[in-house]
């Protein structure tokens, strides 16, 4: 008589989040409340004359800010075995906001690469895109649209009650592991094309365009505006999208699938492909802790203006920056 083999489902994904996620929200939390912080501040009370590009930076900023602040919450519910001891709409809300501020960030990254590419494509000219009420504008009705657009993820989320050896514990699940399985993938990849492949094409447009443009100014003899800094700036945008940002939406969208009645996976490749997607998440969170970076390329002004009102280090490398 043959005996059927039973599966032994080896489950890593909750050591993931209790190490792996604590540990990386914490030094997200840490970094991004620094930087980001520092950047809004020099720009309130350093930074005298705005640009376009300043009105887009400090949105990325105010609105890195608000997702870095939802982090602490989770750490520590990954700490305490994913035990949510928070109330049901806070569940909600926090992870509402966690999403709306990460396609925030993707979308004001795309109007910075859309800006510098405008400013290499012509100098001497100012576009509509790049005045500093255009740019108010769009920020404001970019907020209005992301707010908006994901107002259907309050169906997905939320607290899940989870029974293990008789004992019910409240968790509060990610979005791609709570909800009925189609429709969360249909969502999903509804805002994977566009706030992700879309904003990604046009980053990509702007750096080919970009680098074309300096090739063809390159010739020129005399030049007075140096354009390879925005096109540095637009690289490193195109980069973040796709080193952060893409293994996490391959993920997501694999995750949600995973869960579907019709899609068959064994039990430990489910497993792993939710671990999988655990690991991604804090890799795509990371731009929150690193757009920093963009105050300090966009231009001498802000650094230097910024650097000077630092005690001890600034008028040192101040002092380093004029003998170079």
């Amino acid at each position: 008589m043959l005996t059927e083999k039973k599966e032994i489902c080896t489950d890593i994904n909750s050591d993931v989040e209790k190490y792996y996620l604590t540990t990386m929200y914490s030094i997200e939390f840490i970094l991004g409340i620094v930087g980001n912080v520092t950047v809004i501040s020099g720009y309130i009370f350093c930074l005298k004359k705005w640009k376009c590009s300043n009105i887009y930076l400090f949105f990325l900023s105010i609105t890195d800010l608000f997702f870095i602040c939802t982090l602490p919450m989770f750490v520590i519910q990954y700490a305490n075995d994913s035990e949510w001891f928070y109330s049901d709409l806070c569940c909600k809300f926090n992870r509402y906001f966690l999403n709306c501020n990460l396609y925030l960030s993707v979308l004001y990254l795309t109007c910075i690469s859309i800006d510098r590419y405008l400013l290499v494509r012509n100098p001497t000219k100012l576009y509509w895109f790049q005045k500093k009420q255009s740019a108010t504008i769009i920020c404001f009705l970019l907020w209005i649209f992301v707010t908006v657009e994901l107002v259907p993820m309050f169906t997905f989320i939320g607290p899940k009650n989870i029974t293990d050896n008789d004992e019910n514990t409240i968790v509060c699940v990610d979005y791609a592991s709570s909800g009925n399985a189609s429709h969360s993938l249909i969502y999903s990849m509804f805002l994977t094309t566009f706030d992700f492949i879309l904003p990604l094409s046009i980053m990509g447009f702007c750096s080919i365009r970009t680098a074309k443009s300096l090739r063809k100014i390159s010739t020129q003899r005399h030049r007075t505006i140096n354009l390879e800094k925005p096109h540095r700036l637009v690289i490193l945008a195109l980069v973040i999208f796709l080193v952060l940002f893409t293994p996490y939406h391959i993920m997501r969208n694999v995750r949600i699938a995973s869960r579907m009645d019709n899609m068959y996976f064994t039990c430990t490749v489910r497993k792993n492909i939710k671990a999988g997607y655990a690991i991604t998440r804090p890799i795509a969170y990371l731009s929150s802790a690193i757009n920093p970076i963009f105050y300090f390329m966009l231009g001498d002004r802000f650094r230097e203006t910024l650097l000077s009102k630092l005690p001890f280090i600034g008028p040192r490398l101040m002092s380093q920056s004029s003998s170079n």
